[in-house]
C-alpha cells in the first residue's frame, strides 16, 4: 500500500507539531495503529476514514481518504479523547 500526501501540508504540520506525515508512517510501521475507523463526521466526510496513531505516548488522529494507489493522508492532529480511550484505557 503507497501512503501519500500533500507536501505544503506536510510542512505546516511541521511546522505546527514538529514532525511531519513520515513520522506517521515510521508510528505506522512500527506496530502503533491503534484503530482504523470511520470518520466520526459521517454526515460531512463521508468519504474518509480516520487512523488512530500512537506517538511518544499520544493519540494521533489522522483523517484519509482510500486511492486507486493506496491512501492519501489529508492532516493529523492529537486528540486528548483518544488518548484517553485508546492509550490509557480510561473510556468512560
Amino acid at each position: 500500500m503507497e501512503i501519500h500526501w500533500s507536501d505544503e501540508k506536510n510542512d505546516l504540520l511541521k511546522q505546527k507539531f514538529g514532525f511531519g506525515f513520515e513520522r506517521i508512517v515510521i508510528a505506522l510501521s512500527e506496530g502503533m495503529l491503534l484503530d482504523d475507523r470511520r470518520h466520526v463526521n459521517i454526515e460531512r466526510y463521508a468519504h474518509q476514514r480516520q487512523l488512530v496513531v500512537e506517538i511518544e505516548g499520544y493519540a494521533f488522529i489522522v483523517p484519509y481518504v482510500e486511492t486507486e494507489g493506496g491512501v492519501f493522508l489529508k492532516t493529523f492532529f492529537p486528540s486528548r479523547k483518544a488518548t484517553r480511550d485508546y492509550v490509557k484505557g480510561e473510556k468512560p
